[in-house]
């Protein structure tokens, strides 16, 4: 006879979620509805409190219902932000227990910013450009001794993906950024990497404005390939000199 997967036995608390799911994806739960009392779910079920609690925390935590003390629990509109943002924890893990992802994650970095580069050079608009300024001056005004020049320098990249009118492209720079803040903190100390920085992405603005999208794009390449190899060098300390 062949050999068949054994039956599973499932927790109640995923049979809860699947139901609640089902009724969510088939419209009968629309976004921003809330779901019925947990009082009404348990008696619906067939379940306990405990049960109904621990599927509503998982939903929480996938971002598909909001939570409020006090409140029922309804179901949100997700953002592209909110759902890569449930990754994150996840991709910051995976970064510790294994560094050689780090090289992955650049190298799809500059892929991503690579293309946004070039959409932002062939739509961005008077308004567009003059916000990238102010982003760079706004840098500026953050560079050392003062706060904020990291922040600022994701603001820029996330506004250049911005421009293309998809909104998975500036939440994924911003994710990819942060997934490895560690990553870019010692190039902020480098001397002069601050004001370096800043000639690139006004090249890159540059290129922007003029609407070529060949430059912008080897303008950002240009400007990631030389952070990665600004912080391989930092990484290696003063044992290996540039």
């Amino acid at each position: 006879m062949p050999t068949e997967i054994p039956i599973q036995k499932r927790k109640i608390s995923q049979e809860v979620l699947d139901r609640l799911m089902r009724r969510i994806e088939s419209g009968e739960i629309r976004p921003g509805d809330q779901l019925p009392p947990e009082r009404e779910l348990m008696e619906l079920y067939g379940v306990g409190r405990p049960a109904i609690r621990e599927a509503l925390q998982a939903m929480e935590r996938s971002g598909i219902v909001e939570i409020s003390h006090g409140e029922r629990a309804r179901v949100v509109v997700p953002t592209a932000q909110d759902l890569i943002a449930q990754v994150a924890s996840g991709a910051r893990h995976l970064l510790q227990v294994q560094p050689d992802m780090l090289e992955h994650l650049k190298e799809a970095r500059v892929f991503l910013e690579a293309g946004t580069a070039r959409m932002a050079a062939e739509r961005a608009t008077p308004d567009d450009v003059a916000l990238l300024r102010l982003r760079i001056e706004e840098q500026r005004a953050a560079m050392p001794p003062n706060e904020g020049f990291l922040a600022r320098d994701m603001a820029f990249h996330r506004e250049i993906a911005r421009i293309g009118g998809n909104p998975i492209f500036p939440a994924v720079v911003e994710a990819l950024f942060q997934w490895a803040g560690a990553y870019y903190q010692p190039m902020v100390r480098a001397p002069g990497a601050e004001l370096l920085t800043l000639e690139e992405h006004t090249r890159l603005v540059d290129a922007i404005e003029a609407h070529d999208a060949t430059a912008a794009e080897t303008a950002v390449r240009a400007h990631l390939t030389r952070s990665n190899e600004l912080y391989n060098r930092l990484s290696q300390g003063p044992a290996h000199p540039a």
